[in-house]
């Protein structure tokens, strides 16, 4: 099978023929990261507009189901999670919850504290986005094997546990 090639290849023949003293490994490898992150930010965009919720609320959403029965979580544990500001994780549970997504609730345990619940209008939407965005993600990974989709994981695993 002949060598592919794609564009990272072209930006990186060019620059080592411009600075053959630099080594481009590093570029040949990130910049192929970076293209794939940008085609899944458009394949998770679609799969979220499908189903009409933000990219913002998929995040919030997504931490209560995971959460499990009774997909409840304090705007703390939610803050811990999405690495968002207290100030803006409190206009996000507003605003999901102006759309009927969640509720908030006292929380019995802690008179000054609150709990946010996934309603099950909100279940219903990040159920049908996980599905779309579990259909695109495998049809972006369709060119490889499921050998190269787990070594590749494994591999991006051991550079991301670095920075984690």
């Amino acid at each position: 099978m002949p060598h592919e090639q794609d564009e990272v290849d072209r930006i990186v023949g060019a620059w080592s023929a411009e600075r053959p003293d630099l080594d481009f490994s590093p570029m040949a490898v990130l910049s192929r990261v970076d293209r794939l992150s940008h085609h899944l930010d458009r394949a998770r965009r679609e799969a979220f507009r499908r189903t009409d919720i933000e990219l913002w609320e998929w995040d919030v959403l997504s931490a209560l189901r995971r959460a499990g029965e009774p997909y409840r979580l304090s705007p703390k544990q939610l803050l811990q999670q999405t690495l968002v500001s207290s100030g803006t994780m409190t206009n996000r549970i507003d605003r999901l919850r102006e759309r009927g997504l969640v509720k908030r609730s006292a929380d019995p345990s802690d008179r000054r504290g609150a709990l946010v619940t996934l309603t099950d209008e909100g279940r219903t939407r990040v159920d049908a986005a996980i599905t779309r965005l579990i259909d695109a993600e495998a049809d972006m990974l369709s060119g490889m094997s499921a050998g190269d989709q787990s070594k590749l994981g494994t591999l991006l695993r051991h550079l991301l546990v670095s920075f984690d």
